[in-house]
This record gives C-alpha cells, structure tokens and sequence, in this order.
C-alpha cells in the first residue's frame, strides 16, 4: 500500500493547470447575533478570531509539502450583504487554480456568475451561484 502511495505520489504533475477546484480556503456563515458567537468559539473551542476570520486551520499541500494551506473560518452578521444574492446562511470559499480557464469553462456551461475576478495581494476572487442558490466565493491564490 505505501508503494502504491508513492507511486501515486510521483505521477502527479506539480505543473498541473487545469482549470478546477485544488480544496476548501474558506467556510462562512451568518449568526443571529455575531459577538456572542464569536465568543463562544472562542471560549469553547479556542478559535481565535481576526478581521479576516481565523486562519489557524492550516494544511499542507499534498503535491507540493513545503507550502502551507490556510482555511479561513468567519461568522458574519445574519442578513450581511456578502451572501447577496443567496439567501442561504452560508458559502464556501473553493481553493482553484486557472482561475481565468475555470470562468472560461463556467460561462461555457451557463453556470450564474455574479461578477468579475478581482485582483488582491493575497489572490483573485470570483462569486458564482450554484443550481441550489448557494454562492461560491472562487479564490486563486497568488504564488
């Protein structure tokens, strides 16, 4: 079995550029009264919280083992307008790589696109809808 791993392990090409989702970099969510729920997270489950929600859930990329992964996890205010248009009390943040090729490939298949990708330090974003009405928050990292 760790033969086949290993196997496994050295076929994947790191230069990989398809257009997909690589993981999760971030869970959302609305609470009825966000002060409250910040501090029971805090206070029950020691997750420290920052401006940008917590970052202190952190992996390794299988492929590449030096880099380090971070989630972000964030209560939001119920009814904030970053769920608009849904009117679901949650998103995901999907880690992606070619982001460019995957929006190409989306509005190919008529997938709802609520905007344009938009360039930070830290990444390019993208929102779109699912068939159900949960938004999607797409995020490419910048290397």
């Amino acid at each position: 079995m760790e033969e086949q791993k290993k196997e496994t392990t050295n076929t994947v090409s790191t230069n990989d550029k398809t257009p997909k989702v690589t993981g999760i970099g971030g869970i959302f969510f609305s609470s009825d009264n966000l002060k409250e729920t910040k501090e029971w997270y805090v206070k029950n489950l020691g997750i420290e919280i920052n401006d940008w929600g917590s970052s202190s859930f952190e992996s390794r990329n299988f492929n590449r083992p030096d880099e380090i992964n971070s989630l972000q996890w964030k209560p939001f205010e119920k009814g904030d307008e970053y769920f608009s248009p849904s009117k679901k009390d949650f998103m995901i943040n999907y880690q992606v790589q070619n982001i460019e090729g995957l929006v190409s490939k989306l509005k190919e298949n008529g997938v709802n696109i609520l905007d344009s990708i938009v360039t930070y330090d830290f990444g390019k974003f993208i929102h779109i809808m699912d068939t159900e009405g949960n938004k999607i928050e797409l995020w490419e990292p910048i290397e």
